[in-house]
């Protein structure tokens, strides 16, 4: 089981970040949906702050390369193993930052990685 925050979590099923929460409960693992938006996700309320968490596995970025930039302090005081850059929020900057922390990079899809087994 990985605990993964959902950056960029919506209430709207039909978003490639609901999709995302599917899969990952589907997958059994724990994901934490954290957003702008109001509202529910699979039950879980979306959370509007920056919550201390512990045990961070994996960051899903659903949110673009400019949103990313005030996120920068927060996903690196996650600590997470890695963070997975979504199409469309591929950013470079951020990436080389996170590589520098020693967390991994990933440029893919967290609804085909999680289809295909490589999660």
């Amino acid at each position: 089981m990985k605990k993964t925050v959902i950056l960029g979590a919506t209430p709207e099923p039909t978003r490639y970040a609901y999709l995302a929460a599917e899969r990952l409960q589907q997958h059994d693992h724990e994901f934490i949906p954290i957003g702008r938006k109001k509202g529910e996700v699979l039950g879980k309320a979306i959370i509007n702050d920056r919550p201390i968490l512990d045990n961070v596995d994996t960051v899903t970025l659903y949110i673009n390369a400019q949103n990313q930039i005030d996120e920068y302090k927060y996903i690196l005081s996650l600590k997470p193993k890695r963070v997975i850059f979504n199409p469309g929020t591929e950013n470079p900057e951020f990436e080389e930052i996170l590589q520098k922390n020693d967390i991994e990079t990933v440029e893919g899809c967290t609804l085909v990685m999680l289809s295909v087994g490589t999660f």
